[in-house]
């Protein structure tokens, strides 16, 4: 009898392609109605209902009920970093159709990862940031440093708030797209969450893709002299 956790009990439930697209789906760090995810991941509400009950009885989703209406979420954090690491190694999708292609090309620009920005422009902001000196490298983590502490109260990022949330402060989430690593955990979600209350970000209803207002562009560029060109 093996002493080690049971990999493979995780592995075959992605192996299911449909389960594996619920959980894509859920990347986007909301809460989803069972019918919405059926409509994501192209299968009968009843399938993803049961495909639902498997990741939440394997404590990959959660679930909150709010009157006759059940909610569904990824668990935590941590499932979703995993589930960017599986997606990191994996054979990229196939393109079968302009529309696919563009699609993909919008979610591999900025993307949400659970909670906070993903894709080419959160790992060209985090390689800005390291540059500037705000944050350090530390093996898997990024160190805010004095100057960075300035930058991100002027900002209007509370740091000790977020310091004091029960989760990683500010981890190295490597990016599936750009095979390379982003700034996540809770520095990751308060930029994030800055970001959409300077209106600098859009999120989009039923998708992982983030838009990058004309706001955004000019407020990326100003701030950090990133040029975002979409």
């Amino acid at each position: 009898m093996s002493i080690y956790p049971n990999i493979s009990a995780l592995t075959a439930l992605l192996t299911e392609k449909s389960r594996a697209a619920i959980l894509a789906a859920l990347m986007d760090g909301k809460f989803h109605t069972a019918s919405e995810l059926a409509y994501m991941a192209s299968i009968k509400p009843q399938t993803a209902s049961f495909h639902l009950a498997k990741l939440e009885e394997n404590n990959l989703v959660i679930c909150e009920k709010h009157g006759r209406f059940r909610y569904f979420r990824l668990a935590n954090d941590e499932v979703a970093n995993t589930l960017e690491v599986f997606m990191s190694i994996s054979p990229p999708p196939e393109v079968r159709s302009l529309n696919q292609s563009s699609q993909l090309k919008r979610l591999e620009n900025a993307r949400t990862c659970y909670d906070h920005l993903a894709g080419r422009v959160s790992v060209n902001l985090t390689n800005i940031m390291q540059e500037a000196g705000y944050i350090e490298r530390n093996n898997k983590k990024f160190i805010v440093t004095a100057k960075g502490e300035l930058f991100y109260r002027d900002l209007g990022v509370d740091l000790v708030g977020l310091s004091k949330k029960r989760r990683s402060f500010s981890h190295a989430c490597l990016d599936w797209s750009e095979r390379t690593h982003h700034l996540g955990g809770a520095l990751g979600n308060g930029l994030f969450e800055r970001y959409i209350e300077l209106g600098w970000i859009e999120t989009k209803a039923n998708s992982r893709e983030i838009v990058i207002t004309p706001r955004g562009k000019s407020g990326f560029k100003d701030l950090y002299g990133l040029e975002i060109q979409i």
